[in-house]
């Protein structure tokens, strides 16, 4: 008969409690080790990435925006009478001349009045003539009758002078003398009276006939006017160009002012570039710009900057200094380039997706050859269209990714896969 010993039942209940108490532990610990341990790197297509090499160098400022090529002599033609439109003789996108008669107008009244000022003119310039007749005539008389008067003094005063001589060789009495010195004397005042006559009627023959003149002159002008009315009813040019637009129709009536059609110079063009209001604090008249016309790039120069925002956006002028090419016309789109300012020796990367200007942002850089990237922080400075300063976190030559990466957002690094 086997008898169970004690202390053998004892030990494999400690070996038990021993093996218990170390699989629990290694248990903890592996759980303590996994919970610690890093999320695997998330693999990522390089070649759906952006990835640029920080430079050291000069880098431009720029900023860029849409616009079109506008004339920069645009001539709207307005109506200057009432009038209704008869015939619309040319169509847009003809080339005209100044003189080129665009379309025609009609307003009898115009042509009436127009009429009755040249009436009125020659009314006026036949009384100006019978009136010049008339005062002439009397002048005449005038001075005829102070010729006759003159003649007659100066008879009765060569008739003093004998009867002077006479009276000292005693052959008329003294009484005959005097009665011609007086008729003499008489005469000579008449004669004095009879000039300023005639000088006044002078004088008043010039006032009149100025009074009459000036009427005429009144009544000229009012033909001219009541002509360039009728002249006015066929629409001209102005300038030489393109026409553009004709916003009237056959039949329409229309009153002064109203703009008849718009004529443009397309040889003449700059560009209207849209900027927005974010990058347009920077931008000076005078500066350089770059108008690409799709076919070519015109270098030219800021002219002006519109003072308001609209839609966000700034409106400013490049006048274009080198040659278009053949093709550009009015309201052409195009891409417009502003150097704002050259930044010599300074360290830049082309501009992140998600990069503003004097920020800190997490940017991939890459590691071990390309085949990983791991998250810096990266101040940034000065921006351009394309490129940004760095500020701290990279240094020239380093491989940023500068593509939308905020899907991995979460993790600190990734796996490139080719």
């Amino acid at each position: 008969m086997d008898i169970p010993r004690k202390s053998a039942a004892r030990k494999r209940r400690l070996r038990r409690i021993l093996y218990i108490t170390i699989s629990i532990v290694a248990i903890a610990a592996i759980t303590v080790g996994l919970s610690r341990l890093k999320p695997a790197a998330p693999g990522v297509e390089a070649s759906t990435l952006v990835i640029e090499t920080v430079k050291r160098g000069l880098m431009l400022r720029q900023v860029r925006g849409l616009g079109t090529l506008v004339p920069e002599e645009i001539r709207w033609i307005p109506a200057t009478t009432d009038g209704r439109v008869e015939r619309i003789l040319l169509k847009p996108g003809a080339v005209v001349k100044a003189d080129t008669v665009l379309l025609e107008l009609s307003n009898p009244e115009v042509e009436q009045a127009a009429l009755e000022a040249e009436m009125n003119l020659k009314a006026a310039e036949a009384e100006y003539t019978n009136l010049k007749v008339q005062l002439d005539s009397q002048l005449l008389t005038l001075r005829s009758q102070a010729a006759s008067v003159q003649a007659e003094y100066r008879s009765a005063q060569m008739q003093a002078e004998a009867n002077e001589q006479l009276v000292k060789d005693r052959l008329i009495s003294e009484l005959i003398y005097q009665q011609s010195k007086v008729r003499a004397a008489e005469l000579a005042t008449r004669y004095e009276l009879e000039h300023k006559r005639l000088e006044i009627t002078a004088e008043s023959t010039k006032a009149q006939l100025a009074v009459q003149q000036a009427r005429v002159e009144q009544l000229r002008a009012l033909l001219q006017l009541r002509r360039s009315q009728v002249d006015s009813l066929r629409v001209r040019s102005g300038i030489a160009g393109v026409l553009q637009e004709v916003p009237v129709q056959v039949g329409q009536r229309v009153s002064p002012g109203t703009n008849l059609a718009r004529v443009a110079d397309p040889t003449r063009l700059k560009a209207e570039i849209r900027i927005a209001e974010t990058q347009a604090k920077d931008i000076q008249v005078g500066q350089v710009a770059f108008i690409d016309t799709r076919p070519v790039v015109v270098e030219g120069r800021l002219i002006r900057i519109d003072p308001a925002v609209r839609d966000g956006t700034v409106l400013v002028d490049v006048a274009l200094d080198g040659p278009l090419p053949k093709g550009a016309r009015p309201d052409l789109s195009v891409d417009g380039t502003i150097e704002i300012e050259r930044l010599e020796d300074v360290i830049y990367v082309g501009r992140p997706a998600f990069g503003q200007e004097k920020s800190t942002v997490g940017l991939f850089k890459l590691i071990n050859d390309g085949q990983e990237a791991v998250r810096v922080r990266v101040k940034l400075g000065r921006s351009s269209v394309n490129t940004i300063e760095v500020v701290e976190g990279l240094q020239p030559g380093d491989r940023v990714i500068i593509s939308d990466m905020s899907q991995w957002d979460s993790y600190e690094r990734v796996r490139l896969s080719r």
